[in-house]
Order: C-alpha cells, then structure tokens, then sequence
C-alpha cells in the first residue's frame, strides 16, 4: 500500500539482505530477526549534510554608531563557534541508515458472546461458528452437516480475558514499537461484534475491562524516562471521506501528505498532545470519544459511523550505546568529544478501530445514516481490494481509491510490524458478514510487510547545546555594546550641553543689538518728525502726491485679494465634485457586488434543483424495479397472517414470530399494515395469555410503530390500552422492554401527544419502570425524552400551553431520581427530557421544587455530550424563575 511497502515487495529491501552491494561504504552488521527484540541493529553510513547544527547559529544583533570593535569581537566569535560546529559534525559521521526484514501480518479471530437479542431471537438455533483455539482452528457452519474450517495465528473465545487479547495480539506490537519499529494494530468485523470494546474500552468501573488502547500506553509509559523520552498522541477519525481531529473538533480537514522520496504519510494539521502519565492519556480518550460520531442502529445502539485512528509517536534514548563508526580519531578535539549527541529510536504506534461493516437492510439504516454506511463500506472495500492485490503480489495496489488506504498504506505492504484482529458475532442470522470477516483476515494473513527499525543521531539535541555556547558568545558582545552606546550617549549630551550655551549666548548678543538700533531708530524718528513739523508747508504738494500713490497701492492690493478668493471658491468646488463622484463610484460597486451574489445564489439554487431531481429519478427507478416483487409477496404474507389466528398455539406462535422478522425489514412494514398485519398482532395481544407471544407481537409492534403514519393506525385501533393491559400483566423484562419500546416510539409523535396521554401511555410506562430492569428502564426513558421533545417543539410553535403533561402524571419525580444514573443510555435520556422541559418558564416551579434544578447545573458542568451540555447552559441562564433559585440555594453558577 506505502511506496516503500511497493519496493519491499519488487525486492529492493531483501537483496540487501543476500549482501548485495549499496551505496554505503560502511560494514555490514547481521540482520535482525522478525521476532526477537534486536540491541544491536544492522546499519550503514551515509553522508552528513550541515542541517543537523545550522538551526543553532544566529546571527548577532546589529552595532551602533562607532562599534566596529565589537562587531569584530562578536564576528571572531561567530567564527569560532562555526569552526567547532563543523569539526563536530566532521568527527560524528554520517547519520545512519538501517536494513528491513520480512514480517507476516499476523491476524487473530475473537468470537462475541450473544447478546440479550440473541438468546431470544437466535434461542433455537445453534452458533454458525465453532472454535478449537488448542489447534488455532475456527469452524464456519455451512448448514447443519458441513462446515468450512480455516487456522489463524490466535483464536480467542468468548471467554477469553481483555489481558490474553492485549498479551496475544498487541503486546508483541508495543515493543516493537519501543525498539524503534512502526507497528499496527486494527480491529476489523460487522458492527456490533466488539472492535471498540477490544480496543478503546477505558475501564473505569473494572480495571479488568481496559481495552488494547490503555494497556498499551500503560507499558509504554513504563518504559520511557520522561526526562529524555517522548510520547507524542493525536487522536484522529475518518468521517464520510473528511479527517477530523479528535482532540480539536474544529479542524475537520486535515490534509494527508506524502513524502515523494520515501513515501511516509504525515499529517500536518492534526493536534499532537504529549503525554506524562495515565490519567492524561484517559482523559484524551474520553475527549476523542465524545467527539465521534455514533448513531443507533437495529443491530448495535451506540453503532461508530466513522473510523478512529490513534497515532502513538515514541522517542526513546538509547543508553549505554556507541555508534559503530564512533571511535575517536587522533584528530578530533576534547570539545568535539564533550558534545557527541545521543543516539535515538523513534517508532509509531497506530492503533486503528475501524467502523462496523452492515447491511442497510438489517442496520435499519435511513436518512443521513444511510449515507454513512455507504461511506464506511466504501473505503472497506477499497481497503479489502489493496489487500487482495497484496495478497496476490499484484503489479498495481490501487491505494489511492479511499483515504482509509493512504493512511494504512504502511501497515500493509509497508514498514510497519501489523497485528490484525478480526470480531465476529455467533449469530446464524448474520453468517454472510461472518463469513465475509473471516475471509478478509485470511487474506491478510498472506501479506508481508518489511520491518524498519528507525535509529539515528539527535543532532537537535547537539545543536540545543552549541546554542548555549553560542548565546554565551552572544551576551558578551551585548555587554560591550551597551558601554559603548553608553559612551557615546555621554559625548552627546555633553556636545548638546556646549550647543545650548552657544545658543544662549547668540541669544543675549542678539538681544542687545537689537535695543542698539531700536534705541537709534527711536532718535531717528523723534529728529524726522520735528524736520516733517517745520518743513509741512512746505511739503503739501508732495503729501497729496503720497496720498494718492498710497491709494493706488491699496486698491491694487484689494484686486489681488479678489483673484485669490475667487480661486479659492472653484477649488473648493472641484473638491466637492470629486467627492460626490467618488461616492457615486462607491455605490456602484456595491450594485454589482449584490448582483453577483444574486447570480451566485442563482447557481447554487440551480445545482441544488439538479441534485434533487437526479434523487428523485433514481428513487422512482428503484420503486419500479421492486413493483414486480410485491404482487408474490402479497400472496405469502396473506397465508402467513391467516395463521395468526390458528387454534393450535404453536402454529400462532410460529407464525407471529415470522411475522415480527418481517417486520425487522423497513422495505416490508408498509406490505404487513396493508394485509392487516397491525390489526392481527393487536387482536393476539388482547385474546392470547400466552407471554412469548406477548413478548414477540410487541416486539413486531415496536417495529411498525417507527414509521408515522403506522403509528396513528396503532393509536385508532386501541394499541395503547392494549399495550398497557399486556404490561401489566408481563413478568418477562424482555416483554416489558418491547412494550416499552413499542410505547416510546409512539411518544415521538406531535400529533398523538394529547390521545397518548389521555389513554394512559404515561402511566402505563410508569408502571413499567417497577420492573427495574436497566433495558426496560432505558426503553422508558427514550419513550418519556421523545414526549417531552415533542411537547417542547409544541409549546416553541405556540400550539400547546400550559404545564408539561409528564409533570401533570407525575413522572418528574422518577426522572429526577434516574438524571444521574450509572447506566449511560438511561442518563443520557433523562438529562435530554429535563433539558426539553426547562425550556419553557411554566415548568420551572415544579422542577425546582423537585430538585431537577441540582441535576440541570450537573448536566451543564458534567454531561459529555456537548450539545444537551450547551443546551442545558443555555436554559439555566435564560430562566429568571431559574436564575432566581439559583441565588436562593446559593449555588454559583
């Protein structure tokens, strides 16, 4: 799958190993082996460019005026400091390089033990598989006298323990990975069959539960020395084609990237988290698991809708270790000698949980959830096909079909050491996709990968050592240009003291020169004006000449003043031009980009109509391809329904279960209502006493009654009553979950919300929760958060006012009691339906003196789900009633 795990496979890496020659012009060490764990690894030498030290030089801060001196100072020792750099790495060598080995992917198969649906679905049939784990075998029941028989590296048995399935499958993996190999581990199976809960199960409540996820980290971090080791982790998810972080929801698109020499992918943009001790490692895992997507499926309630890959990166020091060509030469210097770096493994861990391969029409899939089993089966397939053509030595290994295969292309085929465990159910009702799991594991068991081992020189840590050196170097030189800025500061404020001197004296020279000529100028008018007074008369003629050349003057003067204002006037006005052409302009631009915004949405609008027109073909293609079908299979449902009614009770019971497998199927709900199924399971729920039959016409009820307009039919033919009736006389847990699920569904309903409540649905699953069961009690809770959704979407509308009727019934004191429950589906119901009640202002009296308001700040401070933790937020701070209690019990919130 990896460029390198292609050379691998055209011979490259095993010619080395016959002794071929290579580019290296070092000795050849022995080749390790695939199964032990090697101290002395094969290696060569190569040559040794500058950039294992460069990133430590700088360069030094620039002089002022004046500081050639230490320029020099500082320049000499820059050269220095080089010199000792290249001497250094001219001793050290090349970094190195290291041989592959062939590895197998080992594969092992863990069997489920049957679930609670199994035992009574599956209560006459007999396990499709059986298992020899002593001979490593696995038997596939064809039917009941042949059997297919396949042998895989380990096959554990139900019974087998969380720690033999990390001991077996990934511990060999682990420390490998600490030895400086890349290693995988992957879970692949039908959905529902336990990949989670092999891998990522925390343990919480039994430290024995913990899966392959936390034991790993548990031995890796006994094994690394936090002072001089590493341990990186991203934790990432491959949703619909899109790679999304974990640990930071927001980058939902991160890229991939290869490298073009050696193949390795690397992603750029995911989060990488360093990790110190346990607890940090499970509080990440508990962040990236409530970052999933997950939906609920028939097959499996907390079904993953995506593919979780857990990315590991180990650097571990090796100690008490030389490199082979280390030995010192009678050239090298003590200080050269004093810095040798420490020699280094890196090995990558990358743990995969892949998404359930289903059926849609078992899953039960609609909607966007169809769509997202469509994706997960997708790049399934696409990496199925890369391990065909591994298996099979294929020319072309077509890798880049999905983004799942990019990311593993070097677990398969590639450098890294792979153990592979596959997850079946026992179930006879799914052999096909047990049958198909067991057959992608045999595959991959004929895949060789080339094991690398990942060894070579911390040359950062040597260039984080001559960077002390260096800045040492560095602060010397600050030091001496400081005095010498402060030198110069000092000449000039004492060059600036001499010029404000100077300038004073100028001042008072110029000062008295200019009382000198004021003095004479005063005489000087005083002698003019007596001469002007005894020679007046004679001067008249000259004074009326003066006046009117003065006059002449002024008007001249006041012509120009005109000219000026004047073009004052039309530059002001050229101004205002502008400016309104300006905002003309501005106007204009705005015009057109409404425009081309209209036309955008125009487009958009257009592609949309396209897209949902070619869904609509596709569907009426589909409905015309199943029109042939349905006249046959009208004709055996008909005879199937007429034995509902049979007087033998086998018969009816034989028959209501075949009904209820067909109710399973969505595709034949709508045929079962149409012969008058409905009717005939609600006519065997009030005239049977027999409890099976209970259980599995409730059970086919439940089914029919997720699809609205079947649940109106249920309502109008009494179903409810019925339903209430064959609660109370049920003893079963299994009868009464179907019932209440039967119930639940009807909940969602906006239009039955009234008549459900009015026939006693409240009350009859508050009788139901008497049973304690914690499936019939989740079933209960989903039926009391679907109502109070409703209500909610009512009251926001405006067609419903007035107190919750779960509240009016009296359910609020059993959802508060349950709010905080240790079983997750029922908490994660309850605190949904307090939420949706809290919204409106009518119910926040009674929830608070009920103590639901406790339980809301918990749910808004404790809940992992983000969205009914914001919703929760959200209700507290806009309630004054709310508000208001909040201050009374002195909470801070």
């Amino acid at each position: 799958m990896a460029s390198g795990g292609g050379n691998n496979r055209n011979g490259t890496h095993r010619s080395s190993l016959k002794g071929t020659t290579t580019t290296s012009t070092a000795s050849t060490d022995k080749p390790l082996s695939v199964n032990s764990n090697p101290s002395k690894p094969a290696f060569k030498n190569k040559s040794s460019p500058l950039t294992g030290a460069s990133s430590g030089l700088r360069k030094s801060s620039p002089g002022s005026l004046g500081g050639g001196a230490a320029k020099d100072d500082a320049g000499g020792c820059t050269h220095t400091c080089v010199l000792m750099i290249l001497l250094m790495l001219c001793w050290l060598g090349p970094p190195l390089c290291f041989y592959s080995v062939p590895g197998r992917v080992r594969v092992a198969v863990r069997l489920r033990p049957r679930n609670a649906e199994e035992s009574v679905a599956d209560a006459d049939f007999a396990d499709c598989v059986e298992l020899q784990p002593e001979l490593k075998r696995l038997k596939l029941r064809k039917n009941n006298w042949d059997t297919d028989t396949y042998e895989f590296d380990e096959v554990l048995t139900e019974f087998a323990s969380q720690k033999r399935v990390y001991e077996v499958v990934a511990k060999p993996v682990v420390e490998g990975v600490l030895d400086g190999y890349n290693g995988t581990i992957m879970a692949y199976g039908q959905t529902g069959t336990g990949k989670t809960y092999t891998l990522g199960r925390l343990g919480e409540e039994d430290t024995a539960n913990r899966g392959i996820m936390v034991r790993a980290m548990e031995d890796i971090l006994a094994e690394v020395s936090p002072e001089i080791d590493s341990v990186l982790v991203s934790y990432l998810q491959l949703y619909m084609e899109s790679l999304q972080d974990l640990l930071d929801p927001t980058n939902d698109n991160i890229s991939i990237v290869e490298e073009p020499k050696s193949g390795d992918v690397s992603l750029p943009g995911a989060t990488l988290v360093e990790i110190r001790d346990q607890q940090s490692f499970l509080e990440l895992l508990r962040l990236g698991e409530a970052h999933r997507h997950a939906a609920n499926t028939k097959l499996n309630t907390e079904s993953s809708r995506s593919h979780a890959l857990l990315m590991v990166h180990v650097k571990r020091t090796v100690k008490g270790r030389e490199p082979a060509h280390s030995s010192d030469s009678g050239n090298s210097t003590s200080m050269a000698r004093s810095l040798r770096p420490p020699l280094v493994r890196k090995g990558k861990l990358v743990v995969v949980d892949l998404a359930g391969s289903e059926r849609i029409d078992k899953s039960g899939s609609d909607g966007h959830t169809r769509e997202e089993a469509k994706s997960i089966n997708l790049s399934l397939s696409a990496l199925g096909k890369c391990i065909n053509a591994l298996a099979e030595n294929s020319a072309h290994v077509p890798v880049r079909d999905s983004k799942l295969t990019r990311l593993l292309r070097d677990s398969f085929g590639g450098t890294a050491r792979t153990s592979l465990v596959i997850t079946v159910g026992p179930s006879p009702r799914h052999r096909g996709e047990t049958a198909s799991t067991i057959m992608f594991g045999q595959r991959a068991m004929k895949v060789e990968n080339m094991l690398k081992l990942k060894e070579e020189f911390d040359y950062k840590s040597l260039a984080r050592r001559l960077d002390i050196q260096l800045d040492k170097l560095i602060m010397e030189h600050e030091r001496k240009q400081k005095a010498f800025e402060v030198e110069i500061e000092r000449i000039t404020a004492e060059a600036q003291n001499r010029i404000s001197e100077a300038e004073r004296n100028y001042a008072d020279a110029v000062e008295k020169e200019r009382l000198k000529y004021q003095k004479d100028y005063m005489e000087s008018i005083k002698k003019l004006e007596e001469k002007w007074m005894m020679n007046q008369q004679n001067q008249g003629n000259e004074r009326k000449e003066q006046m009117v050349h003065i006059a002449e003057e002024v008007a001249e003067a006041k012509k120009l003043l005109s000219k000026e204002t004047s073009l004052r006037k039309a530059a002001e006005e050229e101004v205002d031009n502008l400016k309104s052409q300006l905002a003309q302009l501005k106007m204009s631009e705005a015009s057109a980009n409404s425009e081309i915004l209209k036309l955008r949405k125009m487009v958009e609008d257009e592609v949309c109509q396209k897209e949902k027109l070619e869904g609509e073909i596709s569907m009426l293609q589909s409905q015309l391809l199943h029109l042939s079908f349905e006249a046959d299979e009208v004709l055996g449902l008909q005879k199937i329904l007429s034995l509902l009614e049979a007087e033998d009770a086998d018969v009816r019971l034989h028959a209501v279960k075949v009904v209820a497998n067909l109710a399973a199927e969505e595709t034949n709900q709508q045929k079962i209502v149409e012969a008058g199924g409905l009717k005939s399971l609600l006519m065997l729920l009030g005239s049977s006493e027999d409890e099976t039959i209970h259980r599995v016409a409730a059970g086919a009820i439940a089914n029919l009654a997720m699809n609205e307009k079947n649940q109106e039919l249920i309502m109008s033919q009494g179903g409810i009553s019925l339903l209430s009736t064959t609660a109370s006389h049920a003893k079963d847990p299994q009868t009464l979950r179907m019932v209440a699920g039967a119930i639940a569904n009807l909940c969602g309903n906006d239009k039955l919300q009234t008549k459900l409540r009015g026939e006693g649905g409240i009350k009859a699953l508050l009788e139901i929760v008497k049973c304690g069961h914690p499936d019939v009690l989740a079933q209960v809770a989903r039926g009391i958060a679907n109502f109070a959704k409703c209500e909610s979407r009512a009251s926001t509308q405006g067609s419903k006012t007035g107190r919750s009727l779960l509240i009016e019934d009296g359910a609020l004191p059993w959802i508060v009691q349950n709010a905080n429950s240790d079983a997750s589906p029922i908490r994660r119901h309850i605190e949904l339906a307090l939420c949706h009640l809290a919204q409106h202002e009518v119910n926040a009296k009674d929830m608070i003196s009920e103590g639901a308001l406790w339980e809301l700040v918990r749910i808004s401070q404790d809940c992992p789900r983000e969205d009914i933790r914001t919703l929760a937020h959200r209700t507290l701070a806009s309630s004054p009633d709310f508000i208001a209690g909040l201050k009374r019990l002195r909470i801070d919130y």
